[in-house]
């Protein structure tokens, strides 16, 4: 007497295995490791991100507080001080000195960050770089 299985088989198209693997990669755990490759150039980029975003926020902030000095100055702005509005020369002045200030210091801020985040990664890079040239 011959068994006679009851079930359903079915089997997917090419197509739809490709679907089935890239679905089921989203949910598995990642195990891989970074190659090395990878991990020089993701090091690399970490150097400068650090010190464009800190420079630009510099500058953005100095560049607003250099024209709040100006409205303050040229602009009917000053009558926000009420009885006080002798002081927003003074008060504008100031604050347009310190925008300036701000503002040319970003470079000089963007030069340091990058030196010091490269001293701290050399050591690291150049290990990288010694295994990946061998």
């Amino acid at each position: 007497m011959k068994e006679h299985s009851e079930g359903f088989n079915y089997t997917y198209s090419a197509k739809e295995q490709e679907e089935i693997k890239a679905i089921r990669s989203k949910y598995s755990v990642k195990e891989e490791k970074e190659d090395k490759m990878a991990q020089l150039r993701r090091l690399d980029c970490s150097v400068g991100q650090k010190a464009q975003a800190v420079a630009i926020a510099i500058g953005v902030i100095g560049a607003l507080l250099l024209g709040a000095g100006m409205s303050l100055i040229m602009s009917d702005l000053a009558n926000i001080l009420g009885e006080y509005i002798f002081l927003a020369m003074p008060i504008g002045i100031v604050i347009g000195v310190i925008g300036m200030v701000l503002t040319g210091l970003a470079y000089p801020i963007y030069n340091y960050i990058i030196k010091k985040e490269r001293e701290r990664v050399a050591p690291e890079i150049l290990r990288l770089t010694d295994e990946l040239l061998k």
